[in-house]
This record gives C-alpha cells, sequence and structure tokens, in this order.
C-alpha cells in the first residue's frame, strides 16, 4: 500500500515542497489543482483537467500557502491551546495535500517522462519545506506547551492522541535539535529526497525497457491459453512485435516461470527479473543505495539514535530492532526446514523426468522453484493450478470481495456511470461505498491493468481521508493492480496467489473507507507501520470462504461454481510451498533490518546481500522476493525502511485474529466482525495499536496462530 499524504509529511520529512526555495508562481484560476474539489460527494479529484504542467506550479502555490498558515499558527501571541495550535495545523496544508494526492496518482501509475522530470525537480524541494515546519522554534514551543498540558486541559482521548502524535512525529523529526545539527538534517533530507526519485525512476526504467518476446511455437510451450493471451495483450500494449512478450514486471514473470517447459527460458526471464537495478548500467541503483543507506545512519546519528533502524522502530509496535529480530529468527528455521522437504520432493520429480527421457539430471535452481513446485502440488494434492484459474476472472472476485465487504461492515458498492466522476484513465472505474442504511460512505476507485509507467504489483491509495474535524468529510480510496487486459470480451484470468493480493489490498481499502474519526492525521490507514498490514492480511482470509467459492468463483465458459472436491484440493494444499513463500519474504526482511543495523559502516550491496544470506543459511534455489538494488519499499522512500519485517508482525496479528472468527461461529460471525470493525478498522489511529488489539481479542496476540498457519511446529511454550 501507499502511505497517507498527512501521514507521510510527518514521518518522512521527504513529501512537501519548499517554500524557502524558490518563489512560488501566484494562483490561478486556470489551475484546476488549487482549487477545492468540487462535484458530487463531497468534491471529487478534478482528473479530467488536470494537466501535466500544472503539478509544479500548484505545488509551489500550495507550498507557498501552507508557509504562511503555518507562520501564523507559530506566531500567534495568544497562549498555545489545542485548538489554536494543534487543531490549527489540521487546517492548514489543505491546498498543498490535495496537490500531492492527485501527484501521488500520477507518480505510480502515469509516471512519463514529463512527470518523472517534476518529481526529480521537487523531490529535494518536499523534503526541504517539511523540515522548515518541523524545525520551527515557535511553532515546536507551542506544540510543547499543549503536549505538557494534554491530560489536565480537559481534551477528549482523541484530542489527546492527536496531541502525542504530532508532539511525538515533530520531536523524531529533529524539532529539538541545535541550530548546525537541523541545518545539516535538512541538507541530508533533501539528498534523501532526490536519491529515492532516482532509485524508483531506474527500477522503473528496467521495468519497462526490458521484455522477452515469444515468436515461435516452441517458445510457448506449456503455457495455458489463458497464460499466452495475456502475454500477447502484453506485447500489444507496448508495442513490441511479436506473438507475445514476457514483460518485466511480477505480473507477467510469475505465470511464465510456473508453466513454460522451456528451462533456458525460464532462466532468461528470471535473471532479467532479479537483476532489475543490478546491471552495472545508468539505470543501476547500487550506488544509491550506498548513499541512502549512508545517510540514514548519519541522520539517525544526529537525531540521537543508534541506527536508523532503532529510529525507525521506535513508534511501532515492535518497538526495539531486537523485537522485531526475534520474531523473524523464530521463524526462519522452521521456514528453511520446509525449504528443503519441497526442494526434496521437486528433486525427486525433476530426476525422474530425467530418467524417463534418458537425459542428464538437472538440479533445481531459482528458474525451476515455480515449475516443479506446480508438479510437486498435482502430484501430491491432485491439484493443478490451471484447474483453478478458469474459475478466477477478475470481476467475479471483485463481485466476491464487495460481498465480503456487505457481510461483515455492512458496506455496499455501486458502480458510477462513466463520466460521472473524473478519472485519470478511461480504464479505471469508480463505485459509490453506502451504508446497510443507504448513506453515503465514500469513492472506492479500481485501476487494474498493466500499463507502461506504471509501478509494478499492487497497492491501495488515499485521495482523501475520513474526517469530521469542521465538517463531515467522506474517503476517497482506490486498490491498483497490474493485470494484463485480455482482448475486448474476454475475461482477466488470475491466479490463486493473485486472486490473495486483490484480497489483500481491498482489506487496505476498507480500512480506509471504514474510518471514523475527527482528525485526518488520525484516519484511515494512518497507524504504525507494522500494524497496517493487518487489516489487510487478515481479509486475505475471507477468499477461501465456501460462501465465496460457491458464489463467485465461477468458470469463465460454463458459469458454473468451482467444484467441491476441487475446493477441498485447495484446503488440503493450504500449506503447500509455505517454506518457499515464507523464505523468500523473511530474506528480504532480514536483510532489510541488518542493512539499518549497521550504522556507519561502509555498505556494498551486492557483497552485503551475498554474505547476509550466506551467513543465515539462505537455500540456493530461492532468492529474496525483492533484492536490494530493486527493494522499492526501502529505498523509495522511508515507509518500510528497516520495516518490511512489518509484513510478518501484522500476519502474527492477522492469524490470531483469524483464530477469533473460527472459534465462535465462522468467518461472518456478526458479534466478531462488529469488534473488528469497532476496534480497529474504523478507529485509525485514535488508540494506541497494542490496546486496540486487546480490545478486539480480549488479549494479546501469540505466535503460535502464525505458525499453524503456515504449516510450521508451534514452538513449545508458545499461545
Amino acid at each position: 500500500m501507499r502511505l497517507p499524504v498527512r501521514l507521510i509529511s510527518l514521518l518522512t520529512m521527504t513529501t512537501l515542497l519548499s517554500a524557502a526555495a524558490c518563489a512560488a508562481p501566484a494562483a490561478t484560476d486556470a489551475n484546476p489543482l488549487l482549487a477545492s474539489w468540487t462535484g458530487p460527494y463531497g468534491g471529487v479529484p478534478p482528473f479530467d483537467r488536470v494537466r501535466v504542467s500544472d503539478f509544479k506550479p500548484a505545488l509551489l502555490a500550495g507550498m507557498a500557502e501552507e508557509k504562511a498558515e503555518v507562520e501564523r499558527v507559530a506566531n500567534n501571541p495568544a497562549a498555545p491551546t489545542f485548538d489554536n495550535t494543534i487543531a490549527a495545523l489540521e487546517r492548514s496544508g489543505r491546498t498543498l495535500d490535495r496537490v500531492r494526492r492527485v501527484f501521488n496518482v500520477y507518480t505510480s501509475t502515469l509516471n512519463d517522462k514529463d512527470v518523472q522530470a517534476i518529481d526529480t525537480e521537487t523531490a529535494p524541494l518536499l523534503a526541504a519545506h517539511a523540515d522548515e515546519i518541523v524545525q520551527n522554534p515557535k511553532l515546536f514551543a507551542r506544540i510543547a506547551k499543549v503536549y505538557e498540558a494534554r491530560e489536565k486541559s480537559g481534551l477528549s482521548p482523541e484530542q489527546q492522541r492527536l496531541t502525542w502524535v504530532v508532539y511525538t512525529n515533530f520531536a523524531r523529526a529533529g524539532a529539538r535539535l541545535e541550530p548546525k545539527a537541523k541545518e545539516r538534517l535538512s541538507r541530508i533530507n533533501q539528498a534523501l529526497a532526490k536519491l529515492y526519485t532516482q532509485f524508483s525512476q531506474n527500477l522503473l526504467a528496467d521495468e519497462n525497457d526490458h521484455w522477452l518476446a515469444l515468436d515461435s511455437d516452441a517458445d510457448f510451450e506449456g503455457l495455458p491459453e489463458s497464460t499466452r493471451a495475456a502475454l500477447a495483450s502484453g506485447a500489444e500494449a507496448r508495442g513490441i512485435k511479436a506473438r507475445g512478450a514476457v514483460l518485466n514486471t511480477r505480473s507477467s514473470v510469475e505465470p511464465f516461470l510456473e508453466y513454460s517447459t522451456r528451462r533456458d527460458l525460464r532462466e532468461r526471464v528470471w535473471r532479467t527479473f532479479v537483476n532489475r537495478g543490478d546491471n552495472g548500467d545508468a539505470h543501476d541503483n547500487n550506488k544509491i543505495i550506498s548513499e541512502i543507506l549512508k545517510l540514514r545512519a548519519e541522520r539517525a546519528q544526529l537525531l540521537g539514535y543508534p541506527t536508523h533502524a532503532h529510529w525507525r522502530l521506535e513508534d511501532s509496535m515492535a518497538k526495539t530492532p531486537e523485537r522485531a529480530m526475534a520474531l523473524m529468527e523464530a521463524v526462519w528455521p522452521a521456514a528453511v526446514a520446509r525449504v528443503r522437504q519441497e526442494v526434496a520432493d521437486m528433486q525427486a520429480v525433476a530426476d525422474a523426468e530425467s530418467d524417463a527421457a534418458g537425459k542428464p539430471h538437472i538440479r533445481i535452481e531459482p528458474w525451476d522453484y515455480r515449475f516443479y513446485a506446480e508438479k510437486v502440488r498435482k502430484a501430491k494434492y491432485d491439484l493443478d493450478a490451471n484447474e483453478v484459474k478458469p474459475y478466477l476472472q477478475l470481476e467475479k472476485l471483485r463481485e466476491g470481495m464487495f460481498w465480503v465487504a456487505g457481510q461483515l461492515f455492512g458496506l455496499h458498492f455501486t458502480p458510477l456511470a462513466a463520466g460521472s466522476v473524473p478519472v485519470a484513465r478511461p480504464d479505471i472505474r469508480a463505485f459509490e461505498v453506502t451504508n446497510a442504511k443507504g448513506e453515503h460512505v465514500g469513492l472506492w476507485y479500481f485501476d487494474p491493468y498493466a500499463r507502461p509507467y506504471k509501478e509494478s504489483g499492487a497497492w491501495m491509495n488515499e485521495y482523501r481521508t475520513q474526517e469530521r474535524f469542521e465538517k463531515p468529510i467522506t474517503p476517497i480510496v482506490s486498490n491498483n493492480a497490474n493485470f494484463v487486459p485480455t482482448r475486448p470480451g474476454e475475461p482477466i484470468l488470475i491466479s490463486w496467489e493473485d486472486a490473495r493480493t486483490l484480497f489483500h489490498e481491498f482489506g487496505h481499502a476498507l480500512h480506509g473507507l471504514s474510518s471514523n474519526v475527527s482528525y485526518p492525521t488520525l484516519g484511515g490507514t494512518s497507524v504504525a507501520r507494522d500494524y497496517v498490514e493487518f487489516p489487510s492480511q487478515l481479509l486475505e482470509h475471507w477468499l477461501a470462504t465456501p460462501e465465496v467459492l460457491n458464489h463467485f468463483a465461477l468458470h469463465y465458459r460454463t458459469g458454473e461454481p468451482i467444484p467441491a472436491e476441487l475446493v477441498a484440493k485447495i484446503h488440503r494444499s493450504e500449506t503447500f510451498n509455505e517454506g518457499f513463500k515464507t523464505v523468500e519474504y523473511l530474506a528480504s526482511a532480514l536483510v532489510d533490518m541488518k542493512l539499518h543495523l549497521a550504522g556507519a559502516t561502509p555498505i556494498d550491496p551486492r557483497a552485503f546481500e551475498r554474505d547476509t544470506l550466506a551467513a543465515l543459511g539462505m537455500p540456493h534455489e530461492i532468492v529474496m522476493r525483492h533484492r536490494t538494488p530493486q527493494f522499492g519499499h526501502v529505498f523509495s522512500g522511508d515507509g518500510y525502511s528497516a520495516g518490511y519485517y512489518s509484513y510478518l508482525w501484522s500476519d502474527t496479528l492477522a492469524q490470531d485474529a483469524w483464530e477469533a472468527f473460527t472459534e465462535a461461529k465462522g468467518p461472518y460471525d456478526p458479534d466478531v466482525a462488529a469488534r473488528l470493525r469497532n476496534n480497529v478498522f474504523s478507529v485509525g489511529n485514535t488508540r494506541d495499536p497494542a490496546d486496540a488489539y486487546r480490545s478486539f481479542r480480549g488479549r494479546d496476540p501469540g505466535i503460535a496462530a502464525l505458525m499453524r498457519q503456515r504449516g510450521f511446529p508451534v514452538p513449545a511454550g508458545t499461545r
């Protein structure tokens, strides 16, 4: 997912423009980005009137406006109060906030050369402006006064929480530093902002500029019809003169690695994909990573922390890198042991095939893992992924997600007619969200298709965060993916893993849509990094419920529901290949944490990755899910830096929470769902996440549910 704009501005200091760096042009009515959003549903983003050339002047004008607003707060002669300081900051920066949210849509989904140029130019200014606000001594003095009196001033619990959040974020961002240290910190943040943009653009270039063209019948050997059609559509969309193309994105690469019988092509595709950002060319990210790590280490020292990891985790649920490492290290041995079993099973299949064909034996390599895993799945569970895929239509699963949202939270999604609200591209659709009473809740935008200049993967964005501060404002969220469009009239068929991802990202959307708070800084998904993935990972479970499969997993030709015996096979194989999935993820999370625990030690990313994995005993048949030079979570911003462990931490909560349903009346138990909505999905950051979870579950979570779900042995003495 993507961080909400208001949260980014406080936590990463890399997302606003510098008022001091350049003079802003006067706002004019000709720039649609500067006006309040108009139209239905409390206003909507003006995508129909936006030109790329509007962004820079709008950002600069919004920045100038916010600077003036903040200066008025800082220089207010009245004694500091919650209303004239904390609430006044909530009122500030609204124009810049709107502009940036639209710009984020462009940088993530329409990031062509013109958008990249603006991003490159403005990124350092964004950091400088954030620092200028945080480092304003008069402003921080006022915030500190309100913070010190927060428990004696008659503030509501939410107002006390907001005061704590604002004070803590300012303090952690350097508000208490001496002037020289503040100046150096600002230079570091500006340099990092520029490096983050370069990293992201290099990665996007490698994903856009490399592919494998497929022309002969032999190139398509082993591929199911749905995969062939997707590869053909991918080539057509990119203007590649070939019958098909494996694009350098996960959604294109992984199906090819699973099904292609051409081992030589599998290796070529795999190497191209895992070497993104690591080709020794103009788009190589290794030097950028080294500089990012160096600057992060210096920044942590300036702020009074031993390492970047300690700084990042201080306000997380884990609190310390040591606690996060303890969780990962508790799971790692069981995951590696499972990989050894999986590899042995695959090697046996490969050896038998070689013997039958009279060919030399091969050793399972990383480009073989998915291919032979599917063979083992079929042999062990009589389950062929190709049997399942015809029942997994993208649009039907979308309907299934909507149905689940209705059952759990009483939400209903109604498609809006084309043209009723502006969209950034014609293939993006919008839906109105209402509650059980028929009242408007928000808008949900759906952008599922791959295109040039769009980031790979899947994520959720908040175009607008819910609040009730001065008037009710409803949320606008989007889900984004990279499915390759098929020919007109043909459904998009997706894998089981892609279906899980679809539900995962929809969980983020429901988190944003369910928000019911007063202040936008605390709204929606603005929660601790290792808590934000909890609602989304939990929602994945509803995909496999009989109610969803029986009514929405329908064969794309016959319309028949997925057979009960096929569903039974899916359930029996739930922990299949869990070693692979856990190890490829944990390897990335452990390398991320160790990189940021290294402090000021100079780092060669290639050597560090190699040596760290060797020390961990990384199976050679697997690579990190995100190798260092393409690790956008960690190096395109601060968001998940020293924080990729968060998925495991959140999954510990998610698996424990799922058992709250299974221990009760099942997945659709209304009482458990109500507790989930009232204590997790609706409260944003108005409560400490540990307290919120205890209110939902009645106790703290344990690791046992996580280990059971993955089919690993449960450590003795754990719950």
